[in-house]
């Protein structure tokens, strides 16, 4: 299993969050929330490369085409 994706997503997570706490501080709500959904729209485009791979070993392992 890959760690580093695991470590890339955790540390986003955590950024993001740092970022929206400090963009509420100011009064931010829109570029907050804009933020976020940026970040699980970035997220979810690591996950779906993954499951692409996924897909990509199995149709390899049983000789799929």
């Amino acid at each position: 299993m890959n760690v580093d994706l695991i470590f890339k997503i955790a540390g986003l997570g955590i950024l993001i969050s740092v970022l929206n706490i400090i963009l509420k501080q100011a009064e931010k709500e829109e570029q907050a929330q804009m933020l976020t959904l940026a970040g699980v729209v970035v997220v979810l485009i690591m996950v779906v490369q993954l499951i692409n791979d996924l897909f990509n070993m199995v149709r390899s392992v049983f000789h799929l085409f």
